[in-house]
């Protein structure tokens, strides 16, 4: 009987080993597949460095650049442009992502940018 208790312990301690590992990753998997904007997204623009992620809801576009793997702060940016306007930015230090950065388009085109240490994108006029 003490050797069934013992080979029964052993499974209880890898089941538990095993699902304490999947629930640490799972949010992390949640993390980087969570929308910062609301509404559908229209353009996905990729780069080396990770990719902008352009929404589209009412007239306004939202867009935040999501970088490839989140690690220590590293500098990051992310800018959207209605055609006729200047270009909003949000620029700074950070792990996981940069904005969501919202501006009124209305009908017009955009253009999105985004950068993540070193490397950078920058999309044509889009949604036109």
């Amino acid at each position: 009987m003490s050797a069934r208790l013992t080979r029964y312990g052993a499974f209880l301690g890898t089941a538990l080993a095993i699902a304490s590992l999947l629930a640490l990753a799972g949010p992390a998997v949640t993390a980087e597949a969570a929308s910062y904007c609301s509404g559908r997204v229209v353009r996905t623009v990729p780069f080396s460095g990770g990719e902008v992620v352009v929404h589209k809801k009412a007239g306004y576009v939202c867009a935040a650049t999501v970088a490839r793997r989140s690690g220590p702060r590293r500098a990051m940016s992310v800018g959207v442009q209605a055609r006729g306007n200047r270009e909003v930015l949000d620029r700074g230090r950070y792990r996981s992502h940069a904005g969501p950065v919202v501006v009124h388009a209305g009908n017009r085109c955009v253009r999105v940018s985004g950068s993540v240490g070193g490397r950078s994108v920058r999309s044509g006029w889009i949604m036109c």
